[in-house]
């Protein structure tokens, strides 16, 4: 398995590298001489994916991630790709994502208006758990010793009610220092609205020399608790990911974009400044290539399961690719623009432990790279890897695409210790049992993005990829209903195919709470807003530049808001959509702006499916190869194929592994998988429908 998340430093730098438009099974390919015209690279903690375009064919490599400096790893194969100044490079990563996962995070200080200090701990009034009888909320990323209330305070309509004096900003200032932060997040009340106290305060703490954070420039909406806590976790970010961003930026002569959370992109500078906007970045990006493959396959509704080392991320998707302007992730809420998705902490390196009451668990620790799994021979813990290891479900003695020998010896030893933690008998029992609390979080991930959203997953396609997708997928499928399974084309880096495919977009959004009748005023702010989002594009970007006009719309009064886009009739337009959400409108009731966004699109994205398409010319190759593997609780005779020798005719009947550079396939029994006309391994479970 390939995992992507985690940590990683001493893992050998032996690469997998491939020509994907002439795979060749068991052989590693040359890398072109010629410098890559377009990359795309995704940054986990066990791997490193990097796919670049080159004379018109697609490369793929991948290389071990380097924990500590993950800068170095990118460098490393942009180098073995060839990069000129013209090279464009887009990156996603789950950098900022394990950083918050992992709580691996700056020690930062909260200024905030007096007396609100204790908001992050408030929170809102919904319980996270509804029928525990002690439920416990997610601790603060920053405790009450190292928040600063500041004597200031605006109103609503910009009136200042107190005001915040050059002598009150140095004394918050001099508190703040004594905290010794490695960030400063600021948040006023009402500054969505009048940044001026932000600002000042801004101004007061330059002289510190650590980042600082304000509301109003990150995230300028209402919703102070949802606010303060996304500029919280920006600052919480910012030195750790602005180094790495830093170190990528002078290490190589290509053109950087960063893929952000909403599926756009941003230069290396402005992404440094506002990491809190790569949390889902990765995840963005294989989302939206995800969606390409469900839609080139026929199917109008999707499930995306993209299992790394250390987390799964999950989405539904149906006619669009799914946004929200709020979510959670971790705990933490986010008042930002993001694709929808789902993650857990549960890949193929979580750790399993028992607890004190003897309970088996998985996650959400990860064991990464370094020292990984315990099969990666390092002295690391049992994890999930481990248990597919056990179980047969990874076959032969090196890690998929990875060049890593697997010491299976060392994994049995591992849930040999669990077993005795539990009373078991031995470590196959134990495997068993892994397996089954990974399969259950990760089932879970995928209802919460379908079924507790009102979604059906019946009938839908789940579409596996990550390293582990492929793993999982015919036994969560057959949990939920789930159609078929389909399995893309180079399934272990299709978080890096998504980020190289997709389009140069930004997005920037203000709240402004206006009647909706109001045009001129709405009018005046989306220019402002749209020439805010020309002016983040390259002039070169500019031609042929789309821009979308959308809005956040309620009745007056009301505490939720329904997105439309602009354009005429906005006011009668939210009547009908309200009416066919809700089940009722009030035409006679006040309709209020609450915030607007607009969204910029370059035209430079290509078709993901052509390119894998032609990537997936199958040539001859081995034929089937047989393993043991653990099925039903009981040991089955199982076909190992290299996907490199399927052809459009070839019918993979379970129990079967298929073999791809980077993932791995587990076709359960009762399943079978045809190679479709994309490319893509589709795999229907007989009998079914």
């Amino acid at each position: 398995m390939s995992g992507k998340r985690g940590a990683s430093a001493r893992v050998p730098r032996r690469a997998a590298v491939r020509r994907v438009a002439r795979p060749a099974a068991g052989r590693a390919a040359r890398v072109p001489r010629s410098p890559a015209t377009a990359i795309g690279v995704d940054t986990g903690g066990t791997f490193t994916d990097f796919v670049s375009l080159s004379g018109g064919r697609l490369v793929a490599l991948k290389l071990p991630s380097t924990g500590r400096a993950p800068e170095r790893a990118v460098l490393d194969g942009l180098a073995r790709l060839g990069t000129v100044a013209t090279t464009r490079v887009r990156h996603g990563s789950t950098v900022a994502t394990n950083t918050l996962l992992e709580r691996k995070g700056a020690r930062v200080t909260l200024a905030t208006t007096a007396g609100f200090e204790d908001l992050l701990e408030i929170g809102r009034q919904d319980r996270p758990e509804l029928y525990a009888l002690a439920p416990r909320r997610v601790e603060p990323l920053v405790p009450s010793a190292r928040r600063v209330g500041v004597r200031e305070r605006l109103g609503p309509d910009c009136a200042v009610l107190r005001t915040l004096t050059s002598a009150e900003a140095k004394r918050a200032a001099l508190a703040v220092a004594r905290t010794r932060p490695q960030a400063v997040a600021v948040g006023f009340l009402h500054a969505y609205a009048d940044p001026r106290h932000e600002r000042r305060l801004g101004r007061a703490l330059a002289s510190l020399g650590v980042p600082v954070t304000l509301s109003s420039s990150l995230c300028p909406e209402l919703r102070e608790y949802e606010r303060f806590a996304t500029t919280v976790t920006n600052a919480y970010l910012m030195p750790r990911i602005a180094g790495y961003l830093g170190g990528l930026a002078r290490g190589t002569p290509a053109r950087l974009e960063i893929v952000l959370s909403h599926g756009g992109t941003a230069p290396p500078a402005l992404a440094a400044r506002e990491p809190v906007r790569q949390l889902l970045s990765g995840p963005a990006a294989g989302l939206a290539a995800a969606w390409q493959v469900a839609r080139a396959c026929g199917f109008a509704r999707a499930l995306t399961l993209d299992v790394g080392g250390t987390s799964t991320d999950c989405a539904y998707v149906a006619g669009a690719l799914p946004r929200r302007r709020a979510r959670e992730l971790a705990g933490f809420p986010l008042l930002l623009p993001v694709l929808d998705v789902h993650t857990v902490g549960a890949g193929g390196g979580s750790i399993a432990w028992v607890d004190a009451g003897g309970l088996l668990h998985v996650g959400p620790g990860s064991a990464g790279a370094d020292p990984g799994p315990a099969c990666y021979g390092h002295g690391g813990p049992a994890t999930v890897t481990d248990a597919l290891v056990v179980l047969g479900r990874i076959p032969g003695e090196l890690l998929a695409g990875s060049g890593l020998a697997l010491d299976r010896a060392a994994a049995e030893r591992s849930l040999a210790g669990l077993a005795r933690a539990l009373g078991r008998r031995d470590a196959v029992e134990v495997a068993e049992g892994v397996l089954a609390v990974a399969d259950a979080r990760m089932e879970a991930a995928l209802r919460r993005v379908s079924v507790e959203q009102a979604h059906d997953p019946r009938g839908a396609a789940l579409v596996a990829f990550g390293g582990a997708g492929g793993l999982h997928a015919c036994a969560l499928a057959e949990a939920l209903g789930a159609t078929a399974v389909l399995f893309p084309v180079h399934a272990g880096v299709l978080s890096a195919l998504g980020a190289l495919a997709g389009g140069s977009r930004r997005e920037r959004s203000r709240s402004v709470l206006t009647d909706a009748r109001e045009g001129a005023a709405l009018e005046r702010a989306w220019g402002a807003l749209e020439r805010g989002v020309r002016s983040d594009f390259r002039p070169a970007e500019r031609r042929g530049l789309t821009l979308e006009r959308w809005a956040e719309v309620r009745y007056s009064g009301q505490s939720h808001e329904v997105p439309l886009s602009g354009g005429p009739g906005l006011v009668e337009r939210f009547h009908r959509e309200h009416e066919r959400r809700y089940g009722f409108s009030d035409p006679a009731r006040a309709v209020e702006v609450v915030t607007l966004e607009v969204r910029g699109a370059s035209p430079d994205a290509w078709d993901l499916v052509a390119r894998l398409r032609a990537a997936a010319t199958r040539i001859a190759g081995p034929g089937p190869g047989r393993v043991r593997v653990r099925a039903n609780g009981r040991w089955l005779a199982a076909r190992v194929w290299p996907r490199a020798a399927l052809t459009r005719t070839a019918i993979v009947r379970g129990p079967a592994v298929v073999a791809d550079a980077g993932a791995t396939l587990w076709v359960a029994p009762g399943w079978s998988a045809r190679v479709h006309a994309s490319g893509t391994l589709l795999l229907t479970r007989r009998g079914a429908g």
